[in-house]
């Protein structure tokens, strides 16, 4: 299997890539990976959820692992959808949101399969035990 990774720091994105974050439902993008993308990758204050410009948020920071599941997994249908795309991962609710690399990791595991997106080391190690 392809193991695609996402860079640890990302700075610029090509035409075609999309930065991935943690977000909240609120889109108050002020720390993280979420103040990045509203700094460099085009997240919308107020919009917590989605494509945003050549980022896409998902909501960590509302409850558990359960309530963030939905998330992930609309993220995946729309990559799934947008293949001409490719998305960069972060550490998504491994920041601010508090999260461990083990719980997180596992909501991923579906976009394994999916040539256009692109995980953080530490989510590949994961799935891959």
């Amino acid at each position: 299997m392809d193991k695609r990774v996402s860079p640890d720091f990302i700075s610029d994105l090509k035409a075609n890539e999309v930065f991935v974050f943690g977000s909240n439902l609120d889109g108050a993008h002020g720390g993280g990976a979420a103040k990045i993308a509203r700094a460099r990758f085009g997240a919308i204050w107020g919009q917590g959820v989605g494509l945003q410009g050549q980022s896409y948020g998902i909501p960590t920071m509302h409850g558990g692992v359960e309530e963030i599941k939905p998330y992930v997994d609309e993220f995946i249908e729309f990559a799934r959808s947008h293949p001409e795309l490719t998305f960069l991962v972060t550490r998504v609710g491994c920041g601010i949101a508090g999260f461990h690399d083990s719980e997180m990791a596992p909501l991923f595991a579906e976009a394994v399969s999916i040539p256009n997106i692109h995980l953080p080391e530490s989510f590949w190690k994961l799935l891959h035990e």
